[in-house]
């Protein structure tokens, strides 16, 4: 029995003292209120640091502050838009196409129809009427263009624009006719087909046609106006937008803001 009580008492851990436990138990405590305050300083910091960046940028748009590369977008933008302003104004209004260098004449294929027509009576001046006729076509639909051009200029990123202040002077024309030139003839070709039937240049142009195919020994045609009239007036709206970009550019004088006077005199 002795023997049994010695195996059973030889078998057991013996306990730490009590004074060992409370320092081990301390310790932990200590460790992990260090780690904790720890982590709340970093957590404090990175709050700090994105309200700090919250307060500036708010900063920024309350005094009207912006980077570089914002100024460059906004002025481009505006650029653009009063590019297109006096595009759009000066070629839809009354004879804006024919009294001007961008006048839609007889294209190449209608001509040789024209040059054998001209020569039957009552048809001396369909050169003079057709060209007349496409061209107030053209100034109806350029009416319709400013909406579809606002959304290509809205959609320009700080990116674009970066590449379009540093490039040719006709740079951001050159974007806005990559841009929205399909969008624009597909919008155009209805607009231009209802212009050219509201001053019967259609009818008027099938008449003729009819008149030349009746002609002895000529060759059949069907030359259709609708892509010609669509096509360069097209054209000429960019061209004046060109022309607009090219002298804000390069004559102080057109730059009319303050924006447009601060970021394109660094091309000076």
């Amino acid at each position: 029995m002795h023997h049994f009580n010695t195996i059973i008492t030889s078998s057991r851990k013996p306990l730490l003292p009590v004074t060992s436990l409370k320092e081990r138990i301390s310790t932990e405590i200590m460790y992990k209120v260090i780690y904790f305050s720890a982590l709340s300083l970093l957590l404090s910091f990175q709050v700090s640091a994105q309200i700090s960046d919250l307060l500036g940028k708010a900063k920024s748009v309350i005094s009207g502050e912006s980077s570089v590369e914002e100024e460059t977008g906004l002025a481009l933008k505006e650029a653009l838009n009063l590019g297109v302003a006096e595009a759009v104004k000066q070629l839809s209004s009354e004879n804006g196409y024919f009294d001007s260098p961008y006048k839609i004449l007889i294209p190449d294929d209608a001509q040789k129809v024209i040059d054998k027509v001209k020569r039957i009576p009552g048809f001396e001046n369909v050169e003079r009427d057709l060209v007349q006729k496409m061209n107030e076509a053209a100034e109806t639909a350029a009416t319709k263009a400013t909406p579809i051009f606002v959304d290509a200029i809205k959609s320009l990123t700080i990116k674009d624009a970066t590449a379009i202040l540093m490039g040719e002077k006709n740079a951001a024309t050159t974007y806005l006719d990559r841009s929205t030139r399909s969008s624009l003839y597909e919008a155009f070709m209805p607009i231009i087909q209802q212009s050219l039937d509201e001053v019967n240049a259609r009818s008027y142009w099938r008449s003729v046609v009819k008149a030349y195919n009746q002609i002895p020994f000529v060759s059949k045609m069907n030359p259709e106006l609708d892509d010609h009239v669509n096509t360069k007036g097209l054209d000429g709206l960019f061209k004046l937008i060109e022309k607009k970009e090219a002298g804000i550019r390069e004559n102080t004088d057109q730059r009319t803001t303050d924006l447009l006077r601060k970021v394109f005199s660094k091309q000076d």
